[in-house]
């Protein structure tokens, strides 16, 4: 494993990254989990900007890292680190669009399972559909640390799009459907840990409401959604 590293995407050796990583899709977000959460945070990647902090918390190592927009982009990063660099454990922390009316800007949603247009699947050629699910231990335990932090939540099924832009969302489909929420990156980073027999969860904040036409800034997504965060610093 160790004769792969660095890869084409993370400049990191072997070693340098900690087995259990909290991922955010901007860079930006992770040098600031790692300047917030991090004891000795020391940068293990830089390659496409995509910053890479390993240190501790609570005496407990773990990285933090970038993973960029979309399902094949999540999908690089996560392969190469399951693959790799020995990682076991990926849990994404991000922003979501509630497509629920009880889900508001700033609650969070731990996605059990991830719905997709994706055509990520296909390069298993199961005989079948596969549902991508979260780890159940990690899942269970989100779940109890919001309960704790007296942070709003809900548990459920994400909707994982490959479009932002999309001439047919057909929301009110995935609506009735119960699904909570949509991103773009949580069906990779699932299918990637079963193949890997792994662990993932992702986390996300809701950073606008699509029914209610609430919605945030770009500077508050990066700055502001911390409870996510705290909640998934508790799981290592």
């Amino acid at each position: 494993m160790a004769n792969n590293t660095p890869t084409p995407h993370i400049g990191a050796q072997y070693g340098e990254i900690a087995e259990t990583v909290i991922m955010a899709g901007d860079p930006l977000r992770a040098k600031m989990m790692a300047e917030r959460y991090l004891d000795n945070p020391v940068q293990f990647n830089n390659v496409r900007g995509m910053l890479g902090f390993t240190g501790t918390h609570n005496g407990k190592r773990v990285s933090v890292m970038g993973h960029g927009m979309g399902i094949p982009s999540i999908g690089i990063y996560t392969y190469e680190l399951y693959n790799f660099y020995g990682v076991k454990t990926i849990i994404r922390v991000g922003s979501a669009g509630s497509i629920h009316k009880d889900l508001h800007v700033g609650d969070l949603v731990i996605a059990m399972g991830a719905c997709t247009n994706s055509n990520y699947a296909a390069q298993y050629e199961l005989p079948g559909t596969y549902a991508p699910i979260a780890d159940f231990d990690l899942c269970r335990r989100a779940a109890e640390a919001a309960e704790q932090f007296g942070y709003k939540y809900k548990v459920g099924n994400v909707f994982s799009s490959d479009t932002f832009y999309t001439e047919n969302a057909h929301n009110e489909k995935w609506i009735n459907m119960g699904v909570l929420a949509v991103e773009m990156e949580a069906p990779a980073l699932y299918m990637n840990a079963a193949r890997s027999g792994n662990r993932a969860l992702v986390i996300c904040t809701v950073s606008d409401n699509i029914l209610t036409g609430e919605a945030t800034t770009a500077e508050q997504r990066q700055n502001s959604f911390t409870h996510m965060m705290d909640v998934a610093f508790t799981l290592i």
